[in-house]
């Protein structure tokens, strides 16, 4: 039963991602950071040695509700996703962005 939950689980996170992308071309946002730009920051939140954000990821932060990027912290859909939150909510740290949240 675990086994057909997980499976559930994570057909269900794939189908999220697949209609995320799919939407990206319509304006679709996170926190207010476009999907598109928001992918220019997924080597930096991929482990195991992620690379420092690039400049094109730390632009699309500058316009972000820090806040709101705080609230995917415990998500469980991230590290389906390959997605480590705790290098997700440091990222405006490492761009050195003002009043960046401590999560």
């Amino acid at each position: 039963m675990e086994t057909r939950s997980n499976k559930a689980f994570f057909l269900g996170a794939m189908l999220l991602l697949a209609f995320t992308l799919l939407q990206t071309s319509e304006g679709q946002s996170i926190c207010n950071i476009p999907l598109s730009s928001l992918m220019a920051c997924r080597p930096a939140v991929t482990p195991p040695n992620p690379p420092a954000p690039t400049a094109t990821c730390c632009s699309a932060l500058t316009k972000a509700n820090l806040s709101c990027l705080c609230s995917y912290k415990n998500s469980k859909l991230l590290p389906q996703l390959g997605i480590d939150p705790n290098l997700a909510v440091q990222l405006p740290a490492k761009c050195k962005l003002p009043n960046a949240p401590t999560c």
